[in-house]
C-alpha cells in the first residue's frame, strides 16, 4: 500500500522544517562521540572499492562517505541540510580526503538514472518522510547491477524507544510521514524495494555506548546535540509539567537499557541491509 503524499506547498514547508531541525545542535560531534564507526561498516558491507562511483544518500557529516573515500571510491555525499555538509566538508579537509558534497533532497535526487555503483546510507534516508520516495530514488539512481547499502536504528532497539517515548510530546506528524525507526524493519525495507533489489542480505548488529556516567547524562546530551530531540523540547517549551515529564521519560530509557555497573553502559540496536539493483536478462527492454 502506498502511502499517501502531501501537496507540494506541504511538503516544502515540511523539507524547510527538517532542513532547520537538523541544523539544530551539534549532530556532527554526535557522531564522532557515539558512532564513529557505523559508516566505516557500512562501506565495508557495500564492498567499496577503489574507483567505484559512490552516492552516500542524507550523508550528514559524512560518516560513510568519509570511509568510503578513504577506501578510493568516487563519492558524492548529499545532504538536506547544508551545515551538515559544511561539517563534513572540513573533516574531509583535515584527512586530506577529496569527495563532492551535494544539497539534495533524498526523495527527489538531482542525479542521473543508473549514476553509481553504490548508493548508501548510514542513518540518514530512514529520516525522510516519504519512505516510497526515497526509496525509489536509491533505486533508481543505482546501476543496474549495483549495490544499495542501509544502516538504520531499529524500532525495538535503541533510538526506535527514544522516538516512541518522544512520540506522545512531539507535534503530530504530517500527513504522509512515516516514523523513521521503520527503516531499521527488515520486512518494510523488503516491502519498499521490492523485485527491484536482489540477493537482499540483512542483519541486525549493536554499537556500545558507553559515553555517558548517569542516564540523565544520555538525556542532557541529547537535548543539546540532537535535533530531533531538540526540536521535541521547542514544542513543550512553554509547558514545564510536560517538560518535566520527558525529562524523565528520557533518563528513564536509559536507566531500563543500562547494564553497566558505576557507569551507564547501552547497545544500541541496529539493521544493516544490503542488496544489488536487479539486472535484467541481455537483450531485454
Amino acid at each position: 500500500m502506498t502511502a499517501p503524499t502531501a501537496p507540494p506547498g506541504a511538503d516544502r514547508a515540511l523539507k524547510d522544517k527538517h532542513r532547520a531541525m537538523w541544523a539544530l545542535g551539534d549532530y556532527p560531534a554526535l557522531a564522532a562521540d557515539i558512532i564513529p564507526g557505523l559508516g566505516q561498516i557500512l562501506a565495508d558491507a557495500c564492498e567499496v572499492r577503489d574507483g567505484d562511483r559512490v552516492l552516500d544518500v542524507a550523508a550528514g557529516s559524512g560518516n560513510a562517505a568519509i570511509p568510503a573515500t578513504r577506501a578510493g571510491a568516487r563519492v558524492v555525499a548529499s545532504d538536506l541540510t547544508p551545515e551538515l555538509l559544511s561539517a563534513g566538508q572540513r573533516q574531509a579537509q583535515q584527512q586530506g580526503l577529496q569527495l563532492e558534497w551535494r544539497q539534495a533532497d533524498a526523495e527527489a535526487l538531482p542525479f542521473a538514472d543508473g549514476e553509481f555503483d553504490i548508493v548508501m546510507s548510514c542513518l540518514g534516508v530512514m529520516f525522510a518522510p516519504h519512505h516510497q520516495a526515497a526509496a525509489d530514488e536509491l533505486v533508481r539512481v543505482c546501476r543496474p547491477g549495483g549495490t544499495i547499502g542501509l544502516l538504520s536504528w531499529t524500532p525495538e532497539g535503541f533510538i526506535g524507544q527514544m522516538f516512541a517515548a518522544m512520540k506522545p510530546y512531539a507535534p503530530p506528524p504530517p500527513p504522509g510521514a512515516q516514523p523513521p525507526p521503520l527503516w531499521g524493519s527488515e520486512q518494510h525495507v523488503r516491502a519498499l524495494l521490492a523485485d527491484r533489489v536482489t540477493g537482499i542480505s540483512a542483519q541486525r548488529g549493536t554499537v556500545r555506548v558507553e559515553l555517558f556516567a548517569r542516564a540523565a547524562d544520555f538525556r542532557d546530551y541529547f537535548k543539546a546535540r540532537y535535533g530531533p530531540t531538540i526540536a521535541v523540547y521547542q514544542s513543550i517549551a512553554d509547558d514545564p509539567s510536560r517538560t518535566k515529564a520527558l525529562d524523565q521519560a528520557l533518563a528513564e530509557l536509559a536507566r531500563r537499557n543500562d547494564h553497566g555497573t558505576g557507569t551507564t553502559i547501552m547497545d544500541w540496536e541496529y539493521l544493516l541491509l544490503t542488496g544489488r539493483k536487479h539486472c535484467p536478462p541481455h537483450g531485454s527492454s
